[in-house]
C-alpha cells in the first residue's frame, strides 16, 4: 500500500601555461561584435556555384575570411575507437552534395538507424549527416542542419524517438544536471546535454543490443542541446544557440554527434566522447589530465560548518577537532567567506518594492586579498598565510584550497573600485537561455539576473586570475575551488556569444592554474554546461551534482542518484566529486558510503565537535589517506535505463574498480525527484516496504580486469559490509539484496583464483572499511609441488618458500595498505599466515571460508606484506 515517503521523518614560466595563454590571446583577435553566420554562398566566378558550406567572419578591419565548417575525425586521434576510419565518398548531383557513409549509424530514407534498427523516424531533409565512422568500439555520424535565415537560436526536429529506453543528463538548474529516463522523444527534457538510447536486438536476428550516444556539441560560436517537442509527443529536437543576438548562423555541419557500440554501453560513451574530442580538438579527456593530490586524502570543507561566517579561528577549530578524533584531514577547502567583498549602495528613496519582496544587495569583489577575518592582529600583513601555515605546520595538512567564483565573486568584480581598475570590470545583466528558464523559471527573477554582475573584460581576465592565484600561491595555498561557472553562458552578448566568452575565461583560468598551482589544484563547481566541458584542457575534478543539503530531507536520495548518473557523462571529462557531507547526520552513512566508492575526493563539512568518528574510520586511515577506487563510480549496466528515484520498484547499483577487486554499492533512492510540473525537487508517493534486486559479480563492469588469471571462470567471493557475510557467487548467479528507502549496502567483489583442485582463494581487504578491496595493492599466487614453485618463482627467488612444509599446495603473497581487520576467502583452512617474517594468529570460518587476521597498526613502510600458505 503506498504511503507518504518515509524520508520526511528525517604569462607564464610554465610551458603549459604559455601554451594555454597563447591560445587565449589568439581569441582576442576575433571580433567582439558583428554578424557571424554560416551559409552556402556563390563564388565570384563564372563556374557553377560551389556547394561548400562557408563561414563568413567580419574582422575588426572589415576583411573577410572563408572556411569550411567541417570536422576531420580520426587521423590525429590516439583513441583506438577512432582509428581505421572506413571510407566515404561524395557524389555531386545537380550542384548538391550527397554523402555515402559506411557506418553502423546511418541516416537514409528519413530514418536514423543503428545496425539496421530504427532509432529516429521521420528525419527532416534539412538535417544532414557527415561521417565519423570508426572500426573501433564506436562509430557514428555528425548531424547538422540548414535553416532559412541566420539567427542566434534555432530549433529543428531530428525525427521521432519512440519505444526505446533512454537515459538523459539534463540541466534542471542553470548550474546542475540530473538524470531522466523515458521511452519517447517528448520525455527528453530541455537542456539535455547527454542522451543514451538502448536499441534492443530483434529476437531471432543476428546482433547484440546496441547503445546509441547522442552528444550535442559546440560548433563555432554555438552550443547545442536536445529537447523533446512536437505535437505528437515523440519528437526529438536539436537546439543551437549563441547567447548573443549579433552572433548568428544559418547552417551547421556537426552540432550533434551520434555514436553507437554493441554490447557495451560504457565503451559506446567513451568512444563517443573521444570522437568529439578528435573533432573539436578543444578539450582533453579525464585519463589525459593530472589529478590533484587531494583525491587520495581525506579533507574538510568549511561551507556547511560556517557558511560565509567562516573565520581563521573556525578553520583551526575544525582541523583540531577532526585530528583529535583520529580522522586527520590532509586537505581543507576554505569556502566562501574569506574574500574582500562589498555590496552596492542602495537608494534610500527606492520604495517601489515591498520590503518583504526586496532582494538583498548582491556582494561584489573589492580586492584580491583576504578580508579582516583572516588578518592576524599581530601581523595583519601576513594575511591568509597565517591560517595556511597553521593548517600545515600545526595540523599536518598537505593541501589548502580556497574558494572563488569564476567571475571573482557572486556579483563579479565591482567596477571602478580602487586597486581593481586594471581588470576593466563592467556591469552586465545575465540573459538566461529559454531552455534553462523552462526548467528553472526562478532564474528570471534571480538576484544575479536582476542586479547584474561586474564582468572582468575578457582581455584582462588572465591578468585577474594570475594576480589572484599568484597572491594565494605565495601564501602557501595549493589550489582553488572555482564556482558559479555556468554564469558565463548568460553574459555572451557583445562578446561573440556564450561559447566564445566561456572559452576565453577558461583558457585564461587554465593558464593561471598551470602557472601557479603545479599539482593542478582546481575543482570546478556549478559548471554543468557543455560550453565549458568542451573547452576544458586543465581542470581534472568537477563537482558531480547539486549540493549536499544537510537540512533538506528531500535532497538525500536525489543526491546519490544524481551523482551516479551524472558521472556517466562527466566522468569522461573529469573525475567527478560527489561533494562534502555531514558525518553526524541521519543520512551520514548513506552519503559516506557513496563517497567511499565514488572514486573521487572524500571530504566532510562537519561543524567542529560534531563528528561521527565510527563512520569516518570506515573511509579514513589513521594517516589521513583514503582507499580510493580507480574509476568514476557509475550505475551498473542493468540500471542505466531504470529510474531508481521515481519508478517505485528499482534499486540503484553503483560499480567501481580496485586493482584486484571490484566494489558495488546498492542504494534505495526512491521517493523524491525533480518534478517537471513543479520545476523543483519534490517528494512523491512510494512504498514503505523494502525493494529487492539481484547482485552479480559481472555487475562490476570490468571485474575481469581484476582477475590475475586470464582464463578466470567468472566465480567471485562477495563480502557484504553491512552484515559481514561472505558469499560465493558462481558465474551468472545473483545474490538477493533488499533495502528500504535511505538504506544501502556495500559489497566487495573479488575474483576467485583456482590454485589447484580444491584450493581456491580471493582477497577481500580491510573489512571494516567501505571500500575494503582497495587496500590490496599487490597480489601474486604460487602453486607449489613440494617446495618448488610451478608458476611464479623458485626457492631462490621467493624467500617465503624457505619455511614451507612439503605438504604446501599454494602460496598467496599480498601487499596491503592500512590497518585493521584483514579478510580473505579460502576454500581450505590456511596452514599459516605470515606478516612480514613473523607468523600471526588468524581465524577461519569453515562455513563461509572467511579468513581473518589483524593488522594492528599502520605499516612502517607503505604496505604490510602478508603471506598465506595453503
Amino acid at each position: 500500500m503506498p504511503v507518504t515517503n518515509p524520508i520526511r521523518s528525517i604569462a607564464a614560466a610554465n610551458p603549459m601555461a604559455r601554451t594555454l595563454l597563447s591560445s587565449s590571446a589568439a581569441l582576442l583577435l576575433l571580433p567582439r561584435r558583428g554578424s557571424i553566420y554560416t551559409r552556402a554562398f556563390p563564388l565570384a566566378s563564372s563556374s557553377p556555384p560551389s556547394p561548400l558550406r562557408l563561414r563568413r567572419l567580419r574582422s575588426l578591419h572589415g576583411s573577410r575570411r572563408w572556411q569550411r565548417s567541417r570536422c576531420s575525425v580520426g587521423a590525429a586521434s590516439s583513441s583506438p575507437a577512432l582509428r581505421n576510419l572506413p571510407s566515404w565518398s561524395n557524389k555531386r548531383r545537380e550542384g548538391s552534395e550527397e554523402m555515402t557513409v559506411t557506418s553502423s549509424v546511418k541516416v537514409a530514407g528519413g530514418e536514423l538507424s543503428v545496425h539496421g534498427r530504427t532509432v529516429l523516424s521521420g528525419v527532416p531533409e534539412v538535417v544532414r549527416a557527415s561521417s565519423a565512422a570508426a572500426a573501433g568500439p564506436v562509430d557514428g555520424v555528425f548531424l547538422g542542419a540548414d535553416f532559412a535565415e541566420p539567427a542566434a537560436r534555432h530549433v529543428v526536429s531530428l525525427g521521432a524517438l519512440s519505444g526505446l529506453r533512454f537515459m538523459a543528463c539534463f540541466r534542471f538548474k542553470l548550474w546542475w544536471m540530473a538524470q531522466r529516463m523515458g521511452e519517447k522523444g517528448g520525455d527528453v527534457p530541455h537542456e539535455t546535454q547527454f542522451l543514451l538510447v538502448e536499441s534492443k536486438a530483434v529476437d531471432g536476428c543476428v546482433g547484440e543490443d546496441a547503445y546509441v550516444v547522442f552528444l550535442p556539441l559546440v560548433e563555432g560560436a554555438f552550443r547545442a542541446s536536445l529537447q523533446g517537442g512536437g505535437a505528437g509527443g515523440d519528437e526529438l529536437q536539436l537546439c543551437v544557440e549563441s547567447g548573443d543576438a549579433d552572433t548568428r548562423a544559418v547552417s551547421f555541419d556537426r552540432a550533434l554527434f551520434v555514436g553507437a557500440a554493441e554490447s557495451d554501453p560504457f565503451a559506446a560513451i567513451a568512444g563517443a566522447v573521444a570522437a568529439a574530442k578528435s573533432c573539436l580538438k578543444t578539450f582533453r579527456l579525464r585519463s589525459e589530465k593530472k589529478l590533484p593530490g587531494i583525491v587520495d586524502y581525506f579533507g574538510w570543507c568549511t561551507w556547511d560548518a560556517f557558511y560565509q561566517d567562516v573565520t581563521q579561528e573556525g578553520v583551526e577549530a575544525g582541523l583540531r577537532s577532526l585530528t583529535a578524533g583520529g580522522a586527520p584531514p590532509k586537505f581543507v577547502i576554505i569556502d566562501d567567506g574569506w574574500q574582500s567583498v562589498g555590496t552596492d549602495h542602495q537608494n534610500p528613496d527606492d520604495t517601489g518594492t515591498d520590503a518583504k519582496d526586496r532582494q538583498p544587495p548582491l556582494a561584489r569583489l573589492t580586492g584580491i586579498k583576504e578580508n579582516s577575518k583572516f588578518q592576524d592582529g599581530d601581523d595583519p600583513a601576513a594575511g591568509i598565510k597565517t591560517v595556511v601555515r597553521a593548517a600545515k605546520e600545526k595540523y599536518g595538512l598537505k593541501y589548502v584550497y580556497v574558494w572563488h567564483a569564476i567571475t571573482g565573486y557572486w556579483g563579479g568584480v565591482r567596477p571602478g573600485v580602487a586597486g581593481m581598475e586594471g581588470y576593466h570590470s563592467n556591469m552586465q545583466f545575465p540573459n538566461v537561455s529559454p531552455g534553462v528558464v523552462e526548467n528553472e523559471p526562478g532564474m528570471k527573477t534571480d538576484v544575479l539576473t536582476t542586479q547584474g554582475l561586474g564582468l572582468v573584460h575578457p582581455r584582462a581576465v588572465y591578468r585577474f586570475y594570475d594576480e589572484l592565484h599568484a597572491y594565494l600561491a605565495a601564501a602557501g595555498v595549493d589550489g582553488v575551488k572555482v564556482d558559479v561557472q555556468c554564469v558565463l553562458e548568460t553574459l555572451g552578448a557583445g562578446h561573440g556569444g556564450r561559447v566564445s566568452l566561456t572559452r576565453q575565461f577558461h583558457q585564461a583560468l587554465d593558464a593561471s592554474i598551470a602557472k601557479n598551482f603545479p599539482e593542478n589544484g582546481i575543482i570546478a563547481c556549478m559548471s554543468h554546461h557543455t560550453d565549458a566541458l568542451y573547452c576544458a584542457k586543465q581542470t581534472a575534478v568537477v563537482r558531480a551534482s547539486d549540493d549536499f543539503y544537510p537540512r533538506d530531507p528531500v535532497s538525500h536520495t536525489i543526491h546519490i542518484a544524481a551523482v551516479a548518473y551524472n558521472s556517466v557523462f562527466l566522468g569522461e571529462f573529469m573525475l567527478p566529486d560527489w561533494d562534502m557531507f555531514h558525518s553526524l547526520h541521519p543520512a551520514g552513512d548513506y552519503h559516506g558510503s557513496a563517497r567511499a566508492i565514488s572514486g573521487g575526493p572524500v571530504y566532510v563539512s562537519d561543524a567542529p565537535g560534531k563528528h561521527n568518528f565510527e563512520l569516518l574510520k570506515k573511509m579514513v586511515l589513521p594517516d589521513g589517506s583514503v582507499l580510493r577506487a580507480r574509476l568514476p563510480g557509475r550505475p551498473t549496466k542493468d540500471c542505466l535505463f531504470t529510474d531508481p528515484a521515481r519508478d517505485g520498484v528499482s534499486l540503484l547499483k553503483i560499480w567501481n574498480m580496485n586493482k584486484f577487486t571490484g566494489v558495488l554499492g546498492v542504494y534505495n533512492c526512491q521517493g523524491a525527484a525533480w518534478s517537471s510540473v513543479e520545476k523543483k525537487n519534490t517528494f512523491h508517493q512510494t512504498g514503505s516496504e523494502a525493494l529487492s534486486c539481484g547482485v552479480k559479480g559481472s555487475d562490476v563492469h570490468l571485474i575481469a580486469d581484476a582477475a590475475t588469471d586470464p582464463e578466470w571462470n567468472g566465480d567471485c567471493a562477495v563480502y557484504r559490509h553491512a552484515s559481514g557475510d561472505l558469499v560465493l557467487l558462481p558465474n551468472g548467479a545473483a545474490l538477493p539484496i533488499s533495502l528500504k528507502v535511505l538504506e544501502h549496502d556495500i559489497l566487495t567483489v573479488s575474483p576467485i583464483k583456482d590454485l589447484a583442485p580444491g584450493f581456491r582463494f580471493a582477497p577481500i581487504g580491510l573489512v571494516d572499511m567501505f571500500n575494503s578491496g582497495a587496500a590490496v595493492e599487490g597480489l601474486t599466487y604460487h602453486r607449489l609441488d613440494g617446495i618448488k614453485s610451478l608458476s611464479n618463482g623458485s626457492p631462490s627467488t621467493l624467500p617465503e618458500l624457505q619455511s614451507l612444509s612439503s605438504q604446501a599446495v599454494g602460496l598467496v603473497c599480498m601487499e596491503v595498505r592500512g590497518c585493521g581487520r584483514f579478510g580473505a576467502y579460502s576454500s581450505v583452512r590456511p596452514r599459516k599466515c605470515m606478516l612480514a617474517s613473523a607468523e600471526v594468529e588468524f581465524t577461519y570460518d569453515t562455513s563461509s571460508g572467511l579468513v581473518m587476521l589483524d593488522l594492528g597498526t599502520m605499516p612502517k613502510e607503505r604496505v604490510h606484506k602478508i603471506v598465506i600458505e595453503l
